[in-house]
């Protein structure tokens, strides 16, 4: 089943590049008392993440944190090694956006949000999305249609649906 809004988003680990290598991270540590943006990306060093997706939320940072946005996560499925090198090359962790491997799609299909595009090599992905999770509640979730697309789901995009 599909997350929606107003369902609590369910706990799974997340893994990131910390100071000392790779640290695994809970949904709900992320997310419990606080406000957090996740977008989530088919995969690193795609066209439409690394051209569209990603610099979207880099442009935005500043106006979600006025809008009192604790955190802006990037989920892919991938592994905390390519998503810390992809938000090196990017810029987006400079800007301060976590970059968060999802490595076993655990989160992806818990949200019933997985899918696969085999001609392009795309296996067990994530579809395009973005939310607005508070305390652990979804508020606003931005889905594509279709995961070469990146308007809804945008920065910008949900922004205006805040």
């Amino acid at each position: 089943m599909t997350i929606s809004v107003g369902d609590k988003i369910p706990d799974a680990m997340l893994v990131k590049m910390g100071a000392d290598g790779p640290e695994q991270v809970s949904i709900s540590t992320l997310t419990e008392g606080r406000t957090v943006v996740f977008f989530a990306v088919t995969g690193a060093y795609t066209g439409t993440c690394t051209t569209a997706h990603v610099p979207s939320f880099i442009r935005t940072k500043d106006t979600f944190k006025e809008r009192g946005v604790d955190e802006i996560i990037c989920v892919s499925v991938n592994d905390p090694f390519v998503m810390g090198a992809w938000g090196e090359s990017t810029g987006a962790t400079d800007a301060g956006i976590t970059m968060a491997g999802d490595p076993e799609a655990a989160f992806t299909t818990a949200m019933g949000m997985e899918f696969s595009a085999l001609p392009t090599g795309l296996i067990d992905r994530s579809k395009r999305y973005a939310m607005l999770v508070m305390d652990g509640a979804v508020k606003v979730l931005n889905k594509e249609e279709n995961p070469g697309m990146c308007e809804v789901s945008a920065g910008e995009g949900l922004l205006e649906d805040m």
